[in-house]
């Protein structure tokens, strides 16, 4: 969670430059984060129970809302990329809002 922070705030920056190539190739990143070792996978998801699904359907969005900002920060459209990056901060907050509590609280992590 920590590098995908640092992305976001890389795009933000890279937003304000209108440095398109750094906020495509940084959206990259975003869209490819790793997953969680298999161990710790399986914990999560066990963790999770019936939200499993709602957790991944949320993170596949995760996934598409970056690839989005890659794209319009390719055709260099800042509307678009504006736009895009909204999209994707509104992935991140609904999934944030929704398991980070108790997430942090049940595997006593810090953020």
């Amino acid at each position: 969670m920590k590098s995908l922070a640092r992305d976001m705030q890389t795009i933000t920056a890279a937003i304000s430059k209108e440095d398109w190539a750094m906020v495509a190739e940084t959206a990259q990143k975003i869209a490819d984060h790793s997953e969680p070792a298999p161990s710790e996978r399986k914990l999560i998801i066990e963790w999770l129970g019936s939200d499993s699904e709602l957790f991944e359907a949320l993170d596949e969005h995760t996934h598409e809302a970056a690839r989005a900002v890659g794209k319009a920060a390719a055709s260099g459209d800042g509307q678009e990329v504006i736009e895009a990056f909204a999209k994707l901060q509104n992935s991140c907050l609904a999934c944030h809002q929704r398991f980070r509590k108790a997430f942090v609280a049940h595997f006593d992590v810090r953020n």
